[in-house]
Order: C-alpha cells, then sequence, then structure tokens
C-alpha cells in the first residue's frame, strides 16, 4: 500500500479505543442477554426460571438428602420453592473473603455443588447456571436456609445484596432450603406464570422419582378446574404409574406395558422407562435425564430405540419369523408411548435449555440396561411377544411396500420421457437397504461436497440458488412461474396445495442443508415456509427435516471436535479441552467442507443430528402456526417491524455488528 494511500485514511481509531470496551461483571450479562441463559424472554423462559429452581430440590431429593419439596404459587407473581435436604451452606466461602457461601452462590456464575461430583453423584448439569440466573432476573429474591439448628436468611433485587446474610435464630424442627421469587417485569413484560403448566411440571417431578413427596399449593385466586388450591403427589410405582394414568382405559397390544428400572454398573446412576403400545395412537414420548425434561431427545432415546428393535429382531428370529431381521427402531416406535428417565453423571445437553441430552454413554448406558429387561418381556410371555411382534411387522410391512412403491415411481420417473426429472438433481439409485433422503443445499459449491459426500444409494442432492421466493408474500402466478421452485417441486413428485399426495412424495426424508449462520438460517426459514404453505401434509407426517452442520472444528493435537454454534464451542472448550491450548477454524459454508467432513458431521445416519420439523394435530395450534408463518413470512410488512421492534432487546449485539 502506498504512503499516499495511506495519508487518506483518517487518523486513529475515531470512536473505537479503550472506552468502548464494556467488562460486564456479576449477574449483569445475565440481565443484558438472557436468551443466553434461559433461550429468551418468552413465556417458555419465564417458566425455564421455576424449573431451575424445582431442579435444585429435586436434586437433593435424587441424592437422598431431602423427602419433601414445596412449591407454592402466590398472589403477584410470586413463586416459592422449599425443600427439606441439607440446605444451602452458609459458612464464609475460601475464595470470597466477607461473603457467605449462599450469597456466591446467589450472585455468582457458575458457582454450585455439582461441578466435583462430591455433593451429588447426579444432577440437572451444568449447563444450566441455576439459581444465579434465576436471581439475577427477578424483581426480588428470598432464600432461607435452616442448617444446623438455625435459620439464616438473604434478600437479593435483580441479582443485587441488599444486605448481609441474617441469622434468625434457633429452628430444631426445620431443615433444608427456601427460595422466594418475583420475576423482573423490565425482563419478562407482563407476563406471568401459568398455573396449570406449573401444576403439571410439579406432578411430573414426582413420578420422576418415586422416593419424594411434593406439595402444591396455590393462591385461591389462581385456581381453577384443573388447578386445585393444594394438592400431595407421591407415586410409588414411578413412571409406571404417569404411563397407566396417561394410558387411562385405552385398549393396548399387550394387557402389561413394559415397565422397570436397572442400576447402571459402578455407580454410573440409573434408568427407568414405562413403555406402552395402544391399539390407537399417534405416539407419545417423555424423555428426561435427572428429571429435566429432554423435549428434544437425544442419547437416551436412541439407547431405548436401539433396545427395542433389536429385541424384536431376537425375538423375531427365536420363533422362526425371519423377515423380522428388517424391523426397524421406527416400526417399533410408531403409536408408542414411551417415558424414559436417566440418571447419569455429568450429563451433557444441546443447549443452555437442556433440550437435548448429548452424553455418549448414555446410549450405551441404557441399550444395555433396557435390553436384557425387553427381552425378558417378550419370552417370559409367548403371546404377549408374538402380539407385539405381530403388531409391529405390520407397521414393516407397510413401511417397506411404500419405500417399493416410491422406488418403481422413482425409477419409472427417471427412465420415462414425458416425465423430466430437474437437471441439477443428483438422484439416487434406491439400491440400498436404507431409506431415500433427499438434501437441498444452499448453492453448487455445497452441492458438489455433498454429491461426493453421500451415499449414491440412498441419497440425493438437489443444489438450489441463493434465497428462494417467498411463498407467503407471493402471488400464485409468481409461485408457479419461479424455477427454483418448480425444480424442487418436479423433484419430490408429490404436488401442492390440494393436489399435494404424500404418497407420491418419492423420498421418505426430505433434509435443509444449508450454512451455519444467518444466511442460511434465512434460506432455511424461506424452505420451511414453503412446505408449510405448499406441502403442510409432508410437514404434518414427519418427512421434513433440518440439518445440523458444524460451524467451528476445535482441534488441540491430535483430537479435533466439531461445534454446531458458539454455545457448544464454549462448551467443548470447558469439558473436552479444559485446560489445553485450542486452534479454532471456522466453516464459511458447507461448500469449506471437504466431502470427508460433510459425510461425518453432517449427511451419515451414524454420527449426524436432524431435527424433525412437524406440525401438531390440535387444529388450534396449527392455526396459530399459520398465524405467526403470515405474520412473519406475509406480505403485511407492519407485522414484521411489529415482532422486531418488541423484542429488539433480545437480540445479540453480535450479530447486528455481524
Amino acid at each position: 500500500m502506498s504512503d499516499d494511500l495511506f495519508d487518506k485514511l483518517p487518523a486513529g481509531g475515531g470512536d473505537y479505543d479503550a472506552s468502548s470496551i464494556e467488562v460486564l461483571e456479576g449477574l449483569e450479562p445475565v440481565r443484558r442477554r438472557p436468551g443466553m441463559y434461559i433461550g429468551g424472554t418468552d413465556e417458555r423462559a419465564l417458566h425455564h426460571l421455576a424449573a431451575e429452581v424445582l431442579d435444585n430440590a429435586m436434586d437433593e431429593a435424587v441424592a437422598g438428602h431431602a423427602t419433601r419439596i414445596e412449591v407454592t404459587l402466590g398472589e403477584g407473581n410470586r413463586l416459592s420453592i422449599s425443600d427439606n435436604g441439607r440446605g444451602i451452606p452458609v459458612d464464609e466461602h475460601p475464595k470470597f473473603p466477607g461473603k457467605s457461601t449462599l450469597e456466591v452462590i446467589l450472585c455468582t456464575l457458575h458457582s454450585g455443588g455439582k461441578f466435583s461430583g462430591k455433593a451429588y453423584a447426579t444432577s440437572g448439569g451444568l449447563h444450566g447456571v441455576g439459581v444465579s440466573v434465576v436471581n439475577a432476573l427477578s424483581v426480588h429474591t428470598r432464600v432461607e436456609v435452616a442448617r444446623d439448628r438455625q435459620l439464616y436468611a438473604q434478600e437479593f433485587a435483580r441479582g443485587i445484596t441488599q444486605g448481609p446474610l441474617q441469622k434468625l435464630g434457633a429452628t430444631p424442627n426445620r431443615r433444608g432450603t427456601t427460595v422466594a421469587f418475583t420475576p423482573d417485569p423490565e425482563i419478562f413484560g407482563d407476563r406471568q406464570f401459568k398455573p396449570s403448566r406449573l401444576f403439571r411440571l410439579t406432578r411430573s417431578k414426582a413420578y420422576l422419582f418415586a422416593g419424594v413427596e411434593i406439595r402444591w399449593k396455590c393462591a385461591p385466586s389462581l385456581t381453577s378446574d384443573d388447578v386445585p388450591a393444594e394438592a400431595v403427589f407421591q407415586f410409588p410405582g414411578g413412571l409406571a404409574d404417569h404411563l397407566s394414568e396417561q394410558i387411562g382405559d385405552r385398549e393396548c397390544v399387550t394387557a402389561q406395558p413394559f415397565s422397570g428400572r436397572q442400576d447402571f454398573a459402578d455407580e454410573q446412576g440409573r434408568v427407568e422407562w414405562a413403555i406402552a403400545w395402544p391399539l390407537w395412537s399417534d405416539g407419545a414420548t417423555s424423555w428426561y435425564c435427572n428429571t429435566v425434561p429432554t423435549p428434544d431427545g437425544g442419547t437416551h432415546e436412541q439407547g431405548v430405540r436401539a433396545a427395542l428393535a433389536k429385541g424384536l429382531r431376537g425375538f423375531g428370529e427365536l420363533v422362526g419369523q425371519k423377515k423380522a431381521k428388517e424391523i426397524s427402531a421406527d416400526d417399533v416406535m410408531t403409536g408408542a408411548e414411551v417415558m424414559l428417565s436417566v440418571f447419569i453423571r455429568e450429563p451433557q445437553f444441546q443447549s443452555q435449555t437442556k433440550d437435548r441430552l448429548t452424553s455418549p454413554e448414555a446410549a450405551r448406558l441404557v441399550e444395555n440396561a433396557v435390553r436384557d429387561h425387553f427381552d425378558h418381556f417378550l419370552a417370559d410371555n409367548m403371546e404377549r411377544g408374538k402380539a407385539l411382534l405381530g403388531q409391529v411387522m405390520e407397521r414393516m410391512d407397510e413401511r417397506l411396500r411404500r419405500k417399493a412403491e416410491r422406488e418403481v415411481k422413482r425409477k419409472t420417473a427417471t427412465n420415462a420421457k414425458k416425465l423430466r426429472l430437474p437437471g441439477k438433481l443428483t438422484d439416487c439409485s434406491g439400491e440400498g437397504d436404507g431409506e431415500s433422503e433427499l438434501f437441498i443445499v444452499e448453492g453448487d459449491s455445497a452441492g458438489g461436497s455433498a454429491k461426493m459426500a453421500r451415499n449414491r444409494k440412498t441419497q440425493a442432492i438437489l443444489p438450489i440458488r441463493g434465497k428462494i421466493l417467498n411463498v407467503a408474500s407471493a402471488s400464485a402466478d409468481k409461485i408457479r412461474a419461479n424455477q427454483e421452485i418448480a425444480d424442487l417441486t418436479l423433484a419430490l413428485g408429490c404436488g401442492v396445495r390440494k393436489d399435494c399426495d404424500p404418497e407420491n412424495l418419492r423420498y421418505d426424508r426430505i433434509i435443509i442443508m444449508t450454512d451455519a449462520d444467518v444466511d442460511g438460517a434465512h434460506i432455511a426459514t424461506l424452505l420451511m415456509t414453503f412446505f408449510f404453505q405448499e406441502m403442510a401434509e409432508i410437514v404434518r407426517r414427519g418427512h421434513l427435516f433440518l440439518a445440523q452442520p458444524p460451524l467451528y472444528r476445535l482441534t488441540a493435537g491430535k483430537e479435533s471436535v466439531y461445534a454446531r454454534d458458539d454455545a457448544h464451542r464454549d462448551e467443548l472448550e470447558q469439558t473436552v479441552f479444559k485446560g489445553k491450548k485450542v486452534e479454532v477454524a471456522r466453516f464459511k459454508g458447507l461448500g469449506e467442507m471437504n466431502p470427508q467432513q460433510l459425510r461425518e458431521t453432517t449427511m451419515s445416519p451414524d454420527s449426524r443430528s436432524l431435527v424433525r420439523i412437524t406440525l401438531p394435530p390440535e387444529f388450534e395450534q396449527r392455526a396459530a402456526i399459520k398465524e405467526l408463518v403470515d405474520q412473519l413470512m406475509g406480505r403485511n410488512p407492519e407485522h414484521r417491524f411489529n415482532f422486531i421492534q418488541n423484542r429488539a432487546g433480545e437480540i445479540d449485539r453480535d450479530l447486528i455488528d455481524a
């Protein structure tokens, strides 16, 4: 660069200097970016505060130190949760002279008794930063601790201590911790705790640990037909009791559900399950880890799926059903109502809100524990085992029949002169044993890598050019004239809108695979809008998925792992690579990944993660989704403007700067 050019540049750094750099201390990061800790500021996030405090009380019960928990919802959005456990320590913390351990726990992120594994063999994990976040996001918090026959208390406001720890006197008949808090309207607006939602949460916790009694209390003005003023929950049968209540008097394939519990070897935890196969059911699943709901399943789900599929294949061979070897996990799980709860040490979750368990060892532990019991369940009563096998094989036959029809249609479509497939489509041969998949890929570069990474027998690739048309704001004529949409519709072969027939869909799975960045998310949103509007039945039947490509590759020495996003990267640096010097490489797009990396991380069924996109069966919920899509993707920009304006405070500054 020439000296003349340097002379033309502005002197100094303008407004960007040391004073521009903020250092957030204490709990201020939580108040500035609550979405990073509880997933947002909506109703779900509000109730996540209740779950964090209740999980702490449950951890005391699971550890064998508490037998009773009380949950009280009062006026003014005030929630109180207490247990009769050991009580939070109140002595001075060795690393914080002059501060009680109670104050450190309430006011310091990443402090607690669950890191070393000494205080708790199993707990809700290290992802949630627990009661300190609740304290930060509450307008007022009061904690009472009954410990060593003495009662202590301390109060906080928006994460700031309001005075020293108080010693209130002797309390010979009380022990444990009580946390009472009121969520901050500055964070959550006018949102209030839903009594029915808290009541269900409280009840479900009692099912998850048979050794605990949970008492519910609710202000009279907040009660309803579904929410009593007082209730006591204790279920000796655990999940089996829960499933029995859920099934009611519905007829099932087996008279008895398959339920049980098993401790893992070497004190690694335990697993409990309850599974039934109603004759007429769309199926329902409930997954938990250390009493924390994991609605997106995860590795513990993989374990039970593998155990059931392998168990039925083995039983089929035992009774001479040779075709049983083709049973898949989906055949067993379709229509089943499943409840699974695991307790493991140091669980790993996909996000701060713990929606998905990612601990690799959970799959093996659960599969080994459940498989042995399932083999006995089938073989101890041969008629029961044959009845279940017959039901599952009917689903298997139907799946194989549809697969064969699709393969015929695919070959017919490929060979027919009148029906031409899109030129950019690289189709699969349909000769493999696995189910067929169409990957919709962003750009020709990524499409090239995907073609080399794919399994040619089962995986087809369709590259699209940039952002497709937003069908929610386009006229019917404009949609019909769009080449990208025409190619996609032709490749799928099932028609659109009223002519959409899922039976004619040429692939078992449609997988949207875009870059792990903002542009990629935008393209995925446009594609999901297309499927929601033009092929809703395809979505409702569960054929649509989102791929989960990594954003980073982390390397230390010879070890390399992949991270989905910034939070996952931070987690891996603190766990897998703790104390090591890590080299971080950021993928700018799928096209930057070599075929082997793309196959291992995003395309291979053995190692990838997929997110299934579905529509709820209830009409009211589908109508609410349609209204939301119309607001955010429709023709009226005012709706989008209002949405952004109302949620501007939730946007991460880093995204804006990017």
